[in-house]
């Protein structure tokens, strides 16, 4: 057996420049980003299973306001927040997604109960949020999803282009 572990993570899609943050705002998107390693490490480390690490690590991600997931989510064309996840098992090539969600803390759950509690692979929208409802899986309120950062990017890309353009 081999002793050796890793475990790599990313802070989301799209562009952030640096240039845009101070060195104070980069220090807690880097502190972050270290915390959300060291859940997926230490649960590594411990001799827990790598699914359970890579969804703990995500969901670090997800709740912290600075990433494109979760909490930090940018907002869409209508001024909402639809979600995305998706989760593999290595050990046996099981998948499971959901896309177009709103109201769900941690989309990464629910993928992960797509994956071990249906015989689907993928779920989106409406269908999803009931599975994910029945699941008890964490709900929030819109306001949860908010952070004035995304805001003001939308805003600032919703007045540059017209709905639609």
């Amino acid at each position: 057996m081999n002793d050796q572990i890793a475990i790599a993570i990313h802070g989301g899609a799209g562009t952030m420049e640096k240039q845009r943050f101070s060195p104070a705002v980069q220090q807690e998107y880097e502190k972050a980003l270290r915390q959300a390693l060291q859940t997926g490490l230490h649960i590594l480390q411990n001799g827990g299973r790598s699914l359970d690490a890579v969804e703990a690590a995500v969901i670090d991600l997800e709740d912290c306001p600075f990433f494109n997931a979760g909490r930090g989510a940018v907002f869409n064309a209508e001024g909402g927040h639809t979600l995305d996840a998706a989760i593999m098992d290595g050990s046996n090539l099981a998948v499971g997604a959901v896309t177009g969600i709103s109201g769900f803390t941690n989309p990464i759950r629910v993928a992960r109960a797509v994956m071990e509690k249906t015989k689907y692979v993928f779920l989106s929208g409406h269908g999803a949020e009931a599975f994910a409802r029945e699941q008890g899986l964490g709900e929030a309120a819109a306001d949860y999803f908010y952070t004035e950062f995304r805001y003001n990017e939308w805003k600032k890309k919703d007045e540059s282009k017209p709905f639609g353009a």
